[in-house]
């Protein structure tokens, strides 16, 4: 999956997946973790975002389900 870099302290890159409403989340630290079922509207909202961060923790971490695709 394509990810666009952003601007955070913890966050690297983002990618979605329209069709499968994959949300991939590259992690400074060097995670990347993939949320389900995420909306569209939910991550134009995330990049679009004042606080990619904040906006990631209050409404996508602990709201959709997640894996660990790499360390």
């Amino acid at each position: 999956m394509r990810r666009k870099d952003v601007k955070s302290s913890d966050i690297r890159s983002i990618g979605y997946d329209e069709s499968l409403q994959i949300l991939e989340v590259e992690f400074k630290r060097g995670s990347v973790y993939q949320y389900v079922n995420v909306p569209k509207h939910v991550y134009a909202a995330l990049m679009k975002a004042p606080s990619v961060g904040s906006y990631f923790n209050t409404q996508i971490r602990d709201r959709f389900q997640s894996s660990q695709v790499a360390e």
